[in-house]
């Protein structure tokens, strides 16, 4: 039994990326599940709990599975709403997690990045080149610039099958 691998990128306008050899292009993105509240003008985005719940509760009852999420810190000159909306969304992805069971394991940015983007800079849309040069076969679910948070999950999601199986 072959096992999937997924990697989370938990921002708001981030990620979940499967590399499942089961998929047709062997690759797979859910952008984290929001809704829009508000009015028009006026909407705020919120994490949809209960959708981030049933995306990780379809890979937690299939195979094995193996989780990697990325570590989210404070940044120099982030606002506090900012702040506090990466944290709540950091949390609510390990609550989830654990609260499934589902094993997984926290990667900071630097680690990953390292590895898998040694020759290039580090900024959000690096990782976009870099997913596509690994995966061309999902060049076209990479193509904008908010795919960022895709391709950030993925090359996540490598980083740990890697690493997993020896290779990193």
């Amino acid at each position: 039994m072959t096992s999937i691998f997924l990697g989370i990128d938990p921002g708001m306008t981030g990620a979940i990326a499967i590399i499942d050899p089961v998929l047709s292009k062997g690759v797979g993105f859910y952008d984290t599940p929001v809704v829009n509240i508000g009015k028009k003008g006026q909407v705020k985005h919120e994490y949809d709990t209960q959708e981030m719940a049933s995306v990780l509760r379809e890979f937690a009852e299939c195979r094995p599975a193996y989780v990697f999420i990325e570590r989210q810190q404070a940044m120099p000159d982030q606002g506090v709403s900012s702040t506090f909306a990466t944290g709540r969304g950091y949390g609510l992805w390990l609550g989830i997690l654990t609260a499934l069971g589902i094993p997984y394991e926290v990667i900071a940015p630097v680690t990953w990045k390292k590895k898998l983007m040694a020759d290039m800079s580090k900024e959000k849309g690096a990782s976009i080149i870099v997913a596509k040069r690994l995966f061309p076969q999902v060049a076209d679910d990479l193509k904008l610039k908010k795919h960022h948070g895709r391709a950030d999950a993925l090359l996540l999601a490598e980083f740990g099958r890697r690493r997993m199986l020896g290779a990193a």
